[in-house]
């Protein structure tokens, strides 16, 4: 099993921040280009919700079963746990936790990922993907939350 890790700073409350990072919509509106799910509801994520879509990559690539659960959510303490499973992965488990900074909020990404053989490739696949979300965060946040 491989870890990785990524932060992100915001110049947004961690409550605005964590905002953005828990909606669904949210989600799409920051992936779009690179990924396209089918089935994806709207709003808020919750404990013990889980997700039933389909994903494509690109768009372009037919689309895969792809399954989310979310096993933790604390709305409190600005964090949540999923685990996550389809495209050829065994284990994806992504914690997200928001944190005071000095110019707002950082937000961390950690994905636990065991892909077999794939598993590099999984890994910067991950990478681009999650630092491919910052830029459209800024401007939801910018556009939400002036």
């Amino acid at each position: 099993m491989r870890l990785v890790r990524l932060s992100h700073i915001y110049d947004h409350s961690p409550e605005a921040v964590w905002t953005v990072a828990t909606d669904l919509d949210c989600l799409k509106e920051a992936v779009r280009g690179v990924l396209v799910f089918e089935g994806m509801p709207s709003g808020a994520i919750m404990q013990g919700q889980v997700l039933d879509v389909t994903v494509s990559m690109f768009g372009l690539l037919p689309a895969q079963p792809y399954r989310m659960e979310v096993i933790a959510f604390d709305d409190t303490a600005l964090c949540f746990q999923s685990t996550e499973q389809g495209m050829g992965v065994e284990h994806w488990q992504h914690s997200l936790r928001i944190v005071p900074h000095a110019r707002g909020a950082e937000l961390i990404d950690e994905i636990e990922i065991e892909a077999g053989w794939r598993t590099p490739f999984i890994i910067a696949w991950a990478r681009f993907m999650y630092k491919r979300r910052h830029k459209p965060r800024v401007a939801m946040l910018k556009r939400q939350f002036g």
